[in-house]
């Protein structure tokens, strides 16, 4: 009998999450307390964060990269195991450059390119082990999937920030090395087991082919396509204010913006077009709609390892901790007691009361929770303005809230995106779930930048807060504003179950 190729699947993904959780739990206090040692105390915060979410950005464009490599050229098994070795010399520059900022920056993007473009590749081909009358299995492997991402996030966050303590950077980043090494043996030794998908051919059912043809139809195509191109250059016009990085996203994101409004309308006109076809790229628009009103979901979720852990060092630890990243634990501790908790009590609860909410009912409560999450790490912040002096366990509050809506919006999407995907674009779309990650990230330099300067330093106190308090505010009532708007969309789109045939 073949083995199953879940075993290793799984043990890859925690020994992947626990290097990548490790190294990136302890960056904004690296480089706040170590490298960045040469500005003035005031501004090592503020860079430390502008680097961490400009990291984040990276990590979540290149799932484009890895996406399409997987769905054109070398298969998901190949992406996976031959960016991860990308992976591994990314996490050996940060071992060895603790000092030199230049390297460093570079093991950052190495990293960026390896966990980016294996991240929609892993999950889709969690979901190529599996047939469509299996469906129901891959949404429990999913669970099991993101549950594991958790182990691996919880032991790292805990044992990270220690070793960076008590021996130095060097070991700190260099055990979070080793485990992605040894993920990727793992996922080697199990290449027997798997199911491996080859590569598209590239035919014209693909729907960015076929959005290309329906363009090149239409009377107004061209004019869309240079608005594209004029979105991209726009983009890429951030450069001198954000860097290179989100200029580049900003460049990709505007572009595909512009070119799905203009093949949508296209394919209202398109002639000799499949009618398959026509109904699967149009589904990767919607799908896209919804994803961009998931983003301001990520520029919450992704700042509780920036701004909460700033806000983390100006309260109170208990003596057995080792520095306020630790407090990021609770989360992944959460994640793993509520995922089956939810599938053992919650689910039956409610269905017994006759409730059975729909993926996308989840996740729009799951965003208006996390909103919820930052009113109350706000009214903390406005305590700690006002001289309060707050234990760290103050905390523990937000991350239930926040945690809450991690489980409904990012382990459900995982599963959503996959079996709403069209089988030849798989990769694609689970690349573009991650971009939204992206896209919430760089809704956070966004925000940063308009927020700074003595005036609107002075506007903001006027109203009888700090900045940081209205930070938070703000991106709590931004979380409101997207739940709406998801909300309404999703009591429109039509959901299908897009696994493979037996």
């Amino acid at each position: 009998m073949k083995r199953s190729p879940v075993p290793t699947i799984i043990g890859n993904e925690a020994a992947e999450r626990f290097s990548f959780y490790g190294m990136r739990n302890i960056l904004v206090a690296f480089l706040a307390g170590h490298m960045l040692l040469d500005l003035p105390e005031a501004q090592r915060g503020p860079e430390a964060r502008e680097i961490f979410h400009t990291f984040m950005m990276g990590v979540y464009f290149f799932p484009l990269l890895g996406g399409w490599l997987a769905d054109r050229l070398w298969g998901r098994y190949n992406v996976i195991l031959r960016l991860s070795l990308v992976y591994v010399a990314g996490h050996i520059l940060l071992a060895v450059a603790e000092h030199d900022k230049t390297w460093f920056l570079a093991g950052l993007g190495l990293i960026a390119v390896g966990s980016g473009g294996i991240k929609p590749c892993v999950s889709a081909f969690v979901g190529d082990q599996f047939t469509k009358d299996e469906s129901h299995k891959a949404r429990r492997v999913f669970d099991a999937f993101y549950w594991i991402i958790n182990f691996g996030s919880f032991g790292a966050t805990l044992l990270a920030p220690y070793l960076l303590k008590h021996h130095g950077p060097s070991v700190a980043f260099g055990v979070p090395g080793v485990l992605m090494a040894l993920a990727a043996i793992i996922f080697w030794w199990g290449r027997d087991t798997y199911t491996k998908l080859p590569p598209g051919p590239g035919d014209d059912s693909a729907p960015h082919r076929v959005a290309l043809r329906a363009l090149k139809q239409s009377p107004s195509g061209s004019a869309w396509l240079a608005a594209s191109g004029l979105a991209a250059v726009a983009g890429l016009a951030m450069w001198p204010t954000f860097g290179p990085v989100p200029a580049l996203c900003c460049a990709v994101v505007g572009a595909l913006a512009v070119a799905s409004v203009g093949t949508w309308r296209a394919l209202d006109r398109a002639t000799g077009i499949p009618e398959d076809d026509v109904i699967a790229t149009r589904s990767v628009l919607k799908l896209m709609g919804l994803f961009a009103l998931v983003t301001p979901f990520w520029s919450l979720f992704d700042q509780k390892a920036s701004t909460w852990i700033l806000q983390a060092n100006e309260m109170t630890l208990p003596s057995f901790m080792s520095g306020a990243s630790q407090i990021q634990s609770f989360n992944p501790l959460l994640v793993m007691i509520l995922l089956p908790l939810h599938h053992t009590v919650t689910y039956p609860l409610l269905a017994r009361w006759g409730i059975v909410l729909t993926a996308l009912q989840k996740m729009t409560i799951g965003i208006v929770l996390s909103g919820t999450s930052w009113i109350a790490v706000g009214l903390i912040q406005l305590a700690i303005d006002g001289g309060a002096t707050l234990s760290i366990g103050w905390q523990l509050l937000p991350y239930v809230l926040l945690t809450l809506g991690e489980v409904w919006v990012s382990a459900t999407g995982l599963e959503f995106a996959y079996s709403q995907a069209p089988l030849q674009a798989k990769g694609t779309l689970m690349s573009l779930w991650s971009l939204s990650v992206t896209v919430g990230n760089l809704w956070v330099l966004v925000v940063d930048a308009v927020l700074k300067g003595p005036s609107v330093d002075a506007a903001i106190a006027s109203w009888g807060m700090s900045p940081s308090a209205f930070h938070m505010f703000f991106f709590a009532a931004f979380a409101f504003g997207a739940a709406i708007a998801f909300g309404a969309a999703a009591r429109h789109f039509q959901v299908a179950v897009r696994y493979r045939q037996a």
